[in-house]
């Protein structure tokens, strides 16, 4: 089975646990065997695996996003990077021509294009499976799920089927409406259409060059930013003639807000927090080395990260994304493919930063050029290379390098340091990467 699993967005929703780096789908809350949590990206990657070992997994997203993912899933899932976001009909495009001329995928193979985060169990997956088998008899050019409502949702389009088979051709599409008019379309027997869906690798390819007008991966990739942000459902889906639905009963919850995010929590806290016993329907994630004590709450969230802190009540917790659009802040945390770092301390002309790097990886060989920086290790063993010379560290050591020296550091154990950055234009964007043979 081959799947494309859409990743993009902020996820400003959920400030302050997810930023323009780390969005929603990164947040690791959900309980493992081992204790343990893993993220919306983990679960749906290993539900995937469990129902087929041999599924192969694209995710297209947006190169922001490229570290996180490659920190969570390894370096062995495909990864179909956005230059830039255009909404889903050209990501979807691209993914596909990825697909065929990079990954060698034939054209008459189906592929089922899916959110990387839903909220669901095993038997979402082998519907999956079965949309990719309807979509490979050729019957129809597109063959939707439709998941059957539990409630009159406006944040879902709706699916109005010719029928009420398990697999039927598709009346109409209907917009997100309002209260009243959703339970208009449910009386009608109308599917939620939940952006899941599967379809022969020719048929995108043709529909995309078409509308494109690209000759193949490299050149849809060189102009991908300059295309029209358009959705799938609106360029595609809507105009195509020749679409089926499948009926879906099984769970399905996206966890976009605050209020559904911590209906799926196993239990009330992540992280250190205390909730006395006169606290009611009260949910703590706290990723900070403080306390967070909760006394005679009720309905109330709180969260807790380096971006910030959050207090709200329920209710309140969907508006929360106009707030957050007016804060200005540099990001504080983030995982990368080598491991991740937090910052600690932000002053004029200087930045302090911790940085954990995972056994066998390492940084870019790098410099900057407006800039000194102090690694002080304190914990782990590993290797650093400043200007061509190597030398071990371990616990204790100190590394200076001044602005315009080529340095990286390889970790033998996890390796943990403080780095210092000493200048008066400290910036992401005073990086310049080496091969280390040069």
């Amino acid at each position: 089975m081959n799947i494309i699993l859409l990743s993009g967005g902020s996820g400003k929703r959920l400030w302050p646990l997810s930023n323009d780096i780390r969005s929603k789908q990164f947040i690791r809350i959900f309980k493992t065997e081992d204790g343990g949590y893993e993220s919306m990206v983990q679960r749906v990657y290993r539900q995937i695996k469990t129902t087929d070992p041999n599924a192969a997994v694209t995710i297209a997203t947006s190169k922001t996003q490229v570290s996180a993912i490659h920190n969570q899933l390894g370096e062995g899932v495909g990864i179909s990077v956005e230059p830039d976001r255009r909404d889903t009909f050209p990501a979807i495009a691209l993914a596909t021509a990825y697909l065929h001329e990079v990954m060698g995928v034939p054209e008459d193979e189906a592929v089922v294009v899916c959110p990387v985060d839903p909220y669901v169990e095993d038997d979402y997956f082998q519907m999956l499976q079965n949309l990719a088998d309807q979509a490979a008899k050729g019957e129809a050019n597109l063959v939707l799920m439709g998941i059957e409502p539990t409630y009159p949702s406006e944040k879902y389009g709706y699916i109005i089927p010719a029928s009420t088979a398990a697999v039927s051709s598709v009346e109409t599409f209907k917009e997100k409406p309002d209260i009243k008019t959703a339970q208009d379309y449910i009386a009608q027997g109308a599917l939620w259409n939940g952006g899941v869906f599967a379809y022969k690798l020719r048929y995108v390819l043709d529909k995309a060059r078409e509308l494109l007008q690209f000759t193949d991966y490299a050149d849809l990739f060189n102009r991908y930013s300059s295309l029209e942000k358009i959705s799938f459902d609106y360029a595609v889906v809507e105009k195509e003639p020749y679409i089926q639905v499948m009926r879906f009963g099984g769970q399905w919850k996206d966890l976009g807000t605050w209020n559904t995010l911590t209906e799926a929590m196993d239990e009330p806290t992540i992280g250190e927090a205390v909730l006395n016993d006169v606290c009611e329907n009260v949910n703590v994630i706290n990723e900070l080395n403080v306390p967070i004590v909760c006394m005679g709450l009720k309905d109330v969230i709180v969260s807790a990260s380096p971006e910030g802190i959050l207090v709200t009540d329920r209710e309140q917790s969907s508006y929360i994304k106009p707030i957050v659009d007016q804060i200005e802040q540099q990001i504080m945390f983030a995982e990368k493919s080598w491991g991740s770092f937090r910052v600690i301390d932000v002053e004029e002309g200087s930045l302090t930063i911790k940085v954990t790097l995972n056994p066998g990886h390492s940084m870019n060989y790098h410099a900057h050029q407006r800039r000194d920086e102090i690694w002080n290790v304190i914990s782990g063993e590993g290797t650093v290379i400043v200007d061509g010379m190597e030398q071990p560290v371990r616990a204790g050591d100190v590394v200076t390098m001044q602005a315009g020296c080529r340095h990286t550091v390889f970790a033998v154990t996890e390796l943990k340091m403080i780095e210092v950055q000493l200048g008066e234009e400290i910036s992401v964007h005073d990086k310049q990467k080496f091969d280390l043979e040069s």
